[in-house]
């Protein structure tokens, strides 16, 4: 097999999930807007299956109006309904455990996509012909083969994957520290931040030391 895998940065401004799904889906790193709302659909269209699941909500109309936003950060609900919006699985490498994560594995979806993710931004991963090729000669799509695997470019994938955990590229979400921009209110982890963001609405937070 001839090539590298390589991560394309995505920009951080908060919509890196989708943008890096568009990038991976579509070559267009531009897709925010419209898959956020391809999500809020999906959400409302069936308010039960996603109701236990749900993370900053507090009525039954707050998830899409997070959606809606370009502040928030997402996961695992918006990775596995965009699997199914674009009918191919959705490989999620976690650096921090190097764990995968494989949304729409059951679905039978012959192609697959992958992301990889350092506790709070998405990046895309790609095949490319040499680490200085430009993202155009980029390969974002692969056949899944008989036995659910895609091949030897998986094994290239967790040897970048625990590169980067080696020289710790990842954030620790559950003892870094946040600051709330509106009322500077500190917090450890992101489960405080989801909390302090459920009960005033604040969205705007930044990592401090």
């Amino acid at each position: 097999m001839d090539g590298v895998v390589v991560r394309r940065v995505i920009p951080s401004d908060n919509s890196c999930l989708f943008n890096a799904v568009g990038y991976l889906m579509e070559h267009d790193q531009h897709k925010a807007p419209e898959l956020r709302q391809v999500i809020a659909v999906a959400v409302a269209s069936d308010p039960v299956k996603y109701n236990e699941a749900l993370v900053m909500r507090n009525d039954e109309n707050q998830h899409c109006y997070w959606l809606l936003l370009s502040e928030v950060w997402f996961g695992a609900i918006e990775l596995s309904i965009l699997s199914e919006y674009y009918g191919r699985e959705i490989a999620a490498y976690d650096i921090q455990t190097t764990r995968c994560d494989l949304y729409g594995q059951s679905k039978g979806y012959g192609e697959r996509v992958m992301l990889l993710y350092d506790g709070l931004h998405y990046d895309a991963l790609a095949m490319s012909p040499s680490d200085n090729a430009p993202p155009d000669f980029d390969q974002t799509v692969f056949t899944v083969n008989s036995d659910g695997t895609i091949g030897p470019v998986e094994g290239l994938v967790l040897n970048l994957v625990k590169d980067a955990q080696r020289k710790r590229r990842f954030t620790d979400t559950a003892n870094f520290t946040l600051r709330c921009g509106v009322c500077q209110i500190g917090f450890v982890g992101s489960k405080e931040a989801v909390q302090h963001a459920q009960a005033t609405g604040h969205i705007n937070f930044q990592e401090y030391n």
